[in-house]
């Protein structure tokens, strides 16, 4: 899912809140900068607490900015809160698909991609996707919902062409790739929930091993690869 598409903001998320801004300097930002401090502040607010459990309030004391100035910049916190998991998933995917598209064949690709999905560090990524889908079912804005279609039809075509590269090279063989992307896709939600929740345990290294073990059994190698 890594493309950007026009109604997204690419800005870079941050571990922890800002601390406040001295008020001297806030008055010197503009107001494409302002914004982007609000919004990479409500990142981890949302990683942490969830969409719904986050307030304007607390939008503006990670900013270290001002209520006012929180509703002078944005209409609502579901503005905010849309445009920073928006944030955070593209250019998680953005990373994501420079890595497979670094790799020297299809099957490495897929490998690599495996390996990005389920780290220690993936974790907050997750919670923000989960809290993405459920925030399309409750949001009134048709194009956000129409971002989630691109955003996840972005996301098969990326395992779908590194699977066809593959076969492509003569690395496997696969009779189906349609529905070779929609079972990796559904395994890898699947596997990412589960992880979440821990119930049962999942490691990072048992996730790999399950979708790692997916791969190999849906796309025969061929021999000699």
């Amino acid at each position: 899912m890594a493309p950007h598409h026009p109604e997204d903001v690419g800005m870079k998320a941050e571990r922890s809140p800002r601390r406040a801004v001295a008020a001297a300097d806030r008055t010197r930002q503009p107001t494409e900068v302002r914004r982007r401090l609000i919004v990479e502040a409500a990142v981890p607010l949302i990683a942490e607490r969830g969409y719904a459990s986050v307030g304007v309030r607390d939008v503006a004391a990670a900013a270290g900015v001002s209520v006012g100035t929180v509703t002078y910049h944005f209409g609502s916190v579901q503005e905010i809160l849309s445009e920073a998991m928006v944030l955070q998933i593209e250019r998680y995917y953005a990373a994501l698909s420079e890595a497979a598209d670094r790799a020297t064949s299809g099957a490495e690709g897929l490998r690599l991609l495996v390996d990005a999905l389920f780290t220690e560090d993936t974790d907050r990524h997750w919670r923000m996707w989960f809290e993405y889908w459920n925030a399309g079912e409750h949001h009134p804005d048709q194009a956000f919902a129409r971002g989630q279609d691109r955003r996840y039809e972005s996301w098969h075509q990326q395992i779908r062409t590194l699977a066809e590269r593959g076969v492509a090279d003569g690395e496997f063989s696969c009779e189906d790739l349609d529905g070779f992307t929609v079972r990796f896709a559904a395994l890898a939600d699947g596997l990412a929930l589960q992880r979440l929740r821990q119930a049962p345990p999942l490691t990072t290294q048992d996730a790999r091993r399950h979708l790692n073990h997916f791969v190999e059994t849906e796309l025969r190698r061929r021999p000699g690869t």
